[in-house]
């Protein structure tokens, strides 16, 4: 029979983390709690034991969060982001991109698009107690995926004449390409 405290702590968990994560802290608690029981303390001592040893509600979900592979992936993301978009931006302007066939709508989508990628990562990466919000670099990471790859298709089908810049931007973007193919499995997987 599970203490009332126990039985909140575990359904707080759950509310707070992934099935798994919660499954695996709330066998912990509860193996805590049970050998509390059998050290002879009440029930009640004994919930409250267990949760003074494994920690408060907030610190524990609180940790779990700043460790979230989701989270990790989203600061990651951001961090090369500011690399790969000054790489581009040295090498439109070096290119005379403005002259590119590129409708100027179909630029606007783009800018707009990883604006929003780049808020849902933010978001992701400064999370701090909401597991829930690391998820969201599940969300925004095809497309950051997708905005390299179509910076890479667009350069190369519209830019006059390729350059070395322009070679240093695409290996940047196929970089975070691949990192993200790489990553996005294990993220969808949590």
């Amino acid at each position: 029979m599970t203490s009332p405290l126990i039985a909140g702590y575990v359904a707080s968990l759950h509310r707070r983390l992934p099935v798994t994560i919660a499954a695996e802290a709330a066998d912990g608690l509860i193996e805590t709690y049970e050998h509390h029981l059998a050290s002879g303390v009440g029930q009640q001592a004994a919930a409250h034991a267990a949760i003074a040893e494994f920690g408060d509600l907030e610190t524990v979900t609180g940790e779990f969060t700043r460790q979230s592979p989701t989270r990790r992936a989203a600061r990651i993301l951001l961090a090369t982001g500011p690399v790969a978009g000054a790489c581009w931006a040295a090498a439109l302007i070096l290119g005379h991109a403005w002259t590119w066939p590129v409708p100027a709508a179909l630029r606007a989508a783009f800018g707009a698009v990883l604006l929003l990628a780049v808020l849902a990562l933010a978001a992701a990466a400064t999370s701090r107690r909401s597991y829930r919000r690391t998820r969201l670099a599940v969300a925004a990471s095809p497309v950051i995926l997708v905005l390299d790859a179509a910076a890479v298709a667009a350069a190369a089908l519209a830019a006059p004449t390729l350059t070395a810049m322009l070679g240093i931007a695409a290996g940047v973007s196929l970089s975070r390409i691949a990192f993200t193919a790489w990553m996005l499995p294990r993220l969808t997987a949590g």
